[in-house]
């Protein structure tokens, strides 16, 4: 019965709280300080400044804890999959019908007008690591110039597959940085 009252206090929230975590956070708190009684109102504020001091999604971190505390590793599971549950159907279910008229004149139209957008928010993205890896803080440019042309000449060049070009960056990284 535990496992299923842990699935309802992050399910729900997650189909209501329209906006991601943070506008999710009054819902659990509700269903876990006033529906099931499992922390008190100073519990809660003290759950969510730590994580809120966590790098992640704060839904998430929230509910590995309080389904953790609730019902062990299978109550953090749980929790964690009702939590993701409702954007991960939602997203499968839109999928679905985006296949289905995927030939469609509109939905054509929609994925042409879609991609600059996407290729401006990347390029933007790079922009900005190429900035943070090149100054003061970040690695210079010495070891972005090396880092990059190398990775260029693995991806294009030689054709190896990009997860092994990025480890050997976290191994380079982790010897020269």
């Amino acid at each position: 019965m535990i496992y299923w009252q842990i699935f309802l206090a992050f399910f729900i929230p997650g189909i209501l709280g329209y906006g991601g975590g943070p506008s999710s956070i009054p819902l659990i708190e509700n269903e876990v300080v006033n529906t099931y009684g499992w922390l008190t109102v100073h519990e809660f504020s003290e759950m969510l400044a730590l994580g809120n001091a966590l790098p992640g999604p704060i839904a998430t971190k929230m509910a590995g804890y309080i389904g953790y505390q609730q019902g062990g590793v299978l109550g953090a599971i749980v929790a964690l999959f009702a939590t993701i549950a409702p954007s991960m159907i939602l997203m499968i279910t839109l999928l679905g019908i985006l296949l289905k008229y995927k030939h469609s004149p509109q939905v054509k139209k929609m994925t042409q007008l879609v991609r600059p957008a996407i290729a401006v928010l990347l390029g933007i993205m790079t922009i900005n690591f190429f900035v943070s890896s090149i100054s003061k803080e970040g690695s210079g440019y010495i070891h972005t110039i090396i880092i990059g042309v190398t990775s260029l000449f693995l991806l294009e060049k030689w054709k190896i597959h990009p997860a092994y070009v990025i480890a050997g960056a976290l191994v380079y990284g982790a010897i020269f940085l």
